[in-house]
Parts: structure tokens; C-alpha cells; sequence
């Protein structure tokens, strides 16, 4: 597909070390394969066949750096005086100059991928990223990965043998309702389990417990931003920390489901297995760390299945059955807010309003954020998700296609008849019953 064998094999032994941990001094989940970064051109302004070469040589009149000259009839641009300001683009009146950015650049919403001037490869600058993935997944040609941890999952799996020495749980996102068509979701847990895994929790719990105490946090303090996207929370502390304090102070729901199974069981171990690369940031933090072991995207997943030689389809379904409706949706925008207000409602919080303020990708976080930063926010709680849909969006997914919020919330009605107080009441050591 490239050049030659050699560059192939180069490449492959590049993508083996990222899926051993990638570069171990690099602190960002996401990184750059260089050897494999070199067939995008260079971002800036082009000029296209469109170009008339008309005698009015606007482009070449408006550039502030001499950047245009007119040769055989057609404008050209000279990159290494271009500053970019575009101004050629809006004079000119055939439309021929146009603006070329590099997938990745083009993708990431907060600015971190530039290209570097040696070697005119892709070069993160980690004091942006908020390891989201996106230009993970716009990159065609794979230069840019999110490490893996799959195999530090697998020597866990063996070294619990079936177990017996620990338990490993697996924490599946309730997106993975989404993710392998092609069998039952009962399927998939059952093959969760065939891989050494020795049981099967919704991460959708967590988001039950999530809601019940983000709705009092929110009540009590009267603004609050949501915790649950790794990539806004840490979009807040790199963009807008002065509003550091607005964060709730709630775990994920990852990290809540988390600390509730070491609080039953010490000894084992526990892997996220979500859409998510901001998740591998997330459960090396120092508050996650203790609850969380490792973390799996949906690819990393499907993976495991296919090396495992493993057949969902032939399997017999198993049981997902944790969470409520409200947890469920979590998956998709909006539904954390849906989630809070039902958590109003039956918690009987009467002297607060909750007004949210639902934002769609990174780009609608930093527009709230601004207007909350100058008190103009028309709310007090903002939920923040980096990806586009929300976690049925996240850069892990299987499939890349366009996202149905509907088949979230199908899956979620399957767990209508629970309460969220009553999906919480195992985690709260309460009685559903009594509601006590």
C-alpha cells in the first residue's frame, strides 16, 4: 500500500509497540507513528485549476507578504511566505484559492495538532490535547493511535486463572448496545466471559449513582459542570481554569461502578471497555486509579474476539441487566440531563429548578463555557460531551457511520420498569423496597 515492503514492515513494528504501550514517555494515550505520517501535503492555501489568471491580479494585489506572484497566465503561492490570513481566498473571484488542512488538524476542535516545520509531520502539543481521539480516526493512513493496554488485560485474564487467584470484571459502556451487529448483545457478554472475564457490569449503574448525587451536588451548589467525559473535564482545566471549581466532584460512571465492586470485592480487577481514548487518560489519574486497572476501547474488543478465534453468533446469550432506562442513555447527548432531572423528580428535590444546558461536541462545550465564564449562560448545568452524539460518537467505535441516538434509547427501555433509585440500591446498600 506504500512506497515499499521495507516502509510496511517499519510501520507494522511501530503499530506492535503501540499496541505493547506505545512510547512509555509520552504521557498522552494519543500519539504519532512519524514513519507513517508522510503522504497528506502540507496545510495552507492553494491555488486550483479554476484560476483564470485575469488581468485584475487581485490575490497578488491584497497579499500583505508578497506571498502571490502570476506566472503562465495562472496566481502561485509561495509557502514559505504565506502567513495564511486568507485574504487571497476572499478576493478572488473565481473561488480558485482554497484552504487546505490536513485531516487531523482539520478534526481536532482544540487546536493541539500542528504540523512541525522539520519534518513536516503531525506534532501534538499534549498542553491542548484532551486525548479525544478524533484525528485518531480521521488520520488515513493511520499514522496517529491511541496505545493500547490490551496487553496488560490479557496477562491479567491469564494470570487470575479462571478465577482463581482474582476476579477480572469487565464495565461495558452502554454504547456497546450499538456496536457488534452483527450478533445479540447477550452474545457479546457471553463471549466477555469465554475470554476469562468473570462477570459482565453496566457502566450504566455507575451513571444511576451519578445522577442520584450529581442531582443533589447541582441542587446544593446551585451551577455545576458534568464529570462524566473525561475529554470536557479536562478541556475545563486546560481552557478555563478558572471555572475549575465548577466541575462536579462526582467519579465517572466508570469510577463509580469501579469503587462500588472493590468495595465488595478487593481482590479484583477491573477493565472499562468503552468507545472512549480519553478513558485511558482518565483511569490513570490519581482519583481513578484505585478503582479502575485498565481500559478497552470497542476495536481493542472486537480484537480479542476475532484473535480468540472466538464465534459470538454460536454462543447462547447471557444477561445485562444492571441499570435502569436513565443510566442506559448516558450513551448518547442529552441523556445525562435527562438522567439528572428524572434523579430530581424521585429524590422529591423541590426547592431547585435544574435548567441544563446540553452540548454536542467540543465545539458547542467551549461556546457554553465562554457565556458561562461572563455569567450569560441561560442554565446552571452544563453537560459536556467532546464527542459529536456523545459516546456513541467516541473515536473506539466499531462502526464510524452516522450515530442513531434511537437505538440507545432502544436499549434502554428494556430497563424501563427499574427506577434510578431502584437500579442504585445495590450500590447504596439500600432497600429498594423501602426506599431506605
Amino acid at each position: 500500500m506504500r512506497c515499499c515492503i521495507y516502509k510496511e514492515r517499519a510501520i507494522l513494528g511501530e503499530r506492535v509497540h503501540s499496541a505493547l504501550g506505545g512510547d512509555k514517555e509520552n504521557p498522552n494515550v494519543i500519539q504519532v507513528l512519524n514513519i507513517a505520517c508522510d503522504e497528506c501535503p502540507i496545510s495552507g492555501y492553494t491555488v486550483g485549476p479554476d484560476c483564470r489568471g485575469c488581468i485584475a491580479h487581485r490575490c497578488e494585489e491584497v497579499c500583505p507578504r508578497g506571498a502571490i506572484t502570476i506566472k503562465n497566465h495562472s496566481a502561485h503561492i509561495d509557502h514559505a511566505k504565506c502567513i495564511g490570513c486568507g485574504k487571497c481566498a476572499s478576493v478572488c473571484p473565481y473561488s480558485a484559492i482554497s484552504k487546505h488542512t490536513r485531516p487531523c488538524e482539520n478534526a481536532c476542535k482544540v487546536g493541539a495538532i500542528k504540523m512541525n516545520e522539520v519534518n513536516k509531520k503531525a506534532q501534538i502539543n499534549n498542553d491542548k490535547c484532551v486525548s479525544c481521539g478524533s484525528c485518531v480516526y480521521m488520520c488515513p493512513f493511520g499514522a496517529i493511535v491511541d496505545s493500547s493496554f490490551v496487553t496488560d488485560v490479557v496477562r491479567m485474564l491469564r494470570e487470575s486463572r479462571g478465577g482463581k487467584q482474582y476476579k477480572v470484571y469487565a464495565v461495558v459502556a452502554p454504547s456497546i448496545s450499538s456496536q457488534f451487529g452483527y450478533a445479540k448483545l447477550g452474545q457479546v457478554v457471553a463471549g466477555l466471559k469465554v475470554l476469562g472475564f468473570y462477570n459482565v457490569v453496566e457502566a450504566a449503574l455507575g451513571a444511576d449513582m451519578v445522577s442520584l448525587s450529581e442531582s443533589r451536588e447541582l441542587a446544593e451548589r446551585g451551577f455545576l459542570t458534568s464529570s462524566c467525559c473525561p475529554a470536557f473535564v479536562d478541556y475545563i482545566k486546560k481552557n478555563f481554569p478558572a471555572m475549575v471549581d465548577k466541575i462536579s466532584s462526582n467519579l465517572s460512571p466508570m469510577g463509580a461502578v469501579g469503587k462500588f465492586i472493590k468495595s465488595t470485592d478487593p481482590e479484583a480487577k477491573v477493565v472499562f471497555i468503552g468507545p472512549c481514548t480519553a478513558k485511558k487518560m482518565e483511569f490513570q489519574l490519581p482519583e481513578v486509579r484505585p478503582f479502575i486497572d485498565s481500559v478497552l476501547t470497542f476495536e481493542e474488543l472486537y480484537a480479542m474476539f476475532e484473535a480468540c478465534e472466538i464465534d459470538l453468533t454460536s454462543l447462547e446469550e447471557d444477561v445485562l441487566d444492571n441499570a435502569s432506562y436513565y443510566g442506559r442513555i448516558f450513551a448518547r447527548s442529552g441523556g445525562l440531563s435527562d438522567a439528572v432531572a428524572q434523579a430530581f423528580k424521585e429524590q422529591k428535590i423541590e426547592n431547585f429548578e435544574p435548567k441544563p444546558v446540553v452540548c454536542n461536541g467540543i465545539e458547542e462545550c467551549r461556546l457554553a463555557l465562554l457565556k458561562a465564564s461572563k455569567n450569560l449562560l441561560p442554565g446552571n448545568f452544563i453537560e459536556g460531551m467532546a464527542c459529536v452524539n456523545g459516546c456513541i460518537g467516541g473515536a473506539g467505535c466499531l462502526s464510524h457511520g452516522p450515530k442513531d441516538k434511537n437505538e440507545v434509547d432502544e436499549y434502554g427501555r428494556l430497563a424501563l420498569e427499574k427506577t434510578i433509585e431502584s437500579a442504585a440500591a445495590i450500590t447504596l446498600g439500600i432497600s429498594p423496597e423501602k426506599g431506605e
